[in-house]
C-alpha cells in the first residue's frame, strides 16, 4: 500500500466514522510541514502536523480534540504540541466568556520578526567572544570555528535592524498589520 492510498484510507475512514472533512491533501501537506519543523527546528512531528493543519482547517479556531480526530493523535499528543507551539508564539490557546473547551490557532505574533533582532545577536557574539577568551587553544580548528561565529554573529547584529525597518515598511505596503 502506498503512502498517498493509506492517506486517502485513513480520510475515507475518518469522514465515515468520525465525521471529519480532512482531505488527503490535507493530511499530506501537515506531513511535509511535520517534516519540514523536524528536520529545520527539532519540533517533533507532531508539533509540525498541528502547525499545519492549523495552517488550513476549517474553521481556523480547533479544539483539542478537533485536531486530535483529524490527525488520527491521542489527545495529550496534540496538548504537548500546543504547549510547545504556543512557548514559541506559533499558536495560541484560548476559552472564549461561556465556553467549557479551549481552542487552538495560529498566533499572529508568528509573523513579529523578532529574530530580526539585533540583540539575540550581540549576545551570541558576546558568548563566542568570551568562549575565545577562554580558550586556551592556539591556532585550532575549534578557535577558527568561533572566531568565524563571532564576525558571523556580529555581522547579523548589524545588519539585522535594518532589515527589520525594511520588512515594517513592505508589509505596510502590502496593507497588513502595523
Amino acid at each position: 500500500m502506498t503512502q498517498m492510498t493509506q492517506i486517502c484510507v485513513i480520510s475515507v475512514f475518518s469522514v465515515i466514522v468520525v465525521g471529519m472533512t480532512t482531505t488527503p491533501e490535507q493530511l499530506a501537506f501537515t506531513d511535509r510541514v511535520a517534516d519540514f519543523y523536524a528536520r529545520e527546528y527539532g519540533f517533533p512531528p507532531v508539533a509540525g502536523r498541528v502547525l499545519g493543519y492549523l495552517f488550513v482547517c476549517r474553521p481556523p479556531q480547533q479544539t483539542i480534540a478537533e485536531i486530535a480526530e483529524a490527525l488520527l493523535a491521542s489527545r495529550s499528543a496534540i496538548t504537548g504540541a500546543v504547549t510547545l507551539l504556543s512557548g514559541h508564539n506559533v499558536v495560541r490557546r484560548f476559552r472564549s466568556a461561556g465556553q467549557r473547551v479551549d481552542h487552538v490557532t495560529l498566533d499572529p505574533r508568528a509573523l513579529d520578526p523578532g529574530g530580526f533582532a539585533g540583540e539575540i545577536y550581540r549576545e551570541q557574539a558576546d558568548l563566542a567572544r568570551t568562549a575565545l577568551g577562554l580558550l586556551e587553544d592556539g591556532d585550532s580548528e575549534r578557535r577558527a570555528m568561533l572566531e568565524e561565529g563571532l564576525a558571523f554573529y556580529e555581522f547579523l547584529a548589524e545588519r539585522m535592524p535594518a532589515l527589520r525597518a525594511e520588512w515594517h515598511a513592505r508589509r505596510k505596503e502590502l496593507g497588513h498589520r502595523k
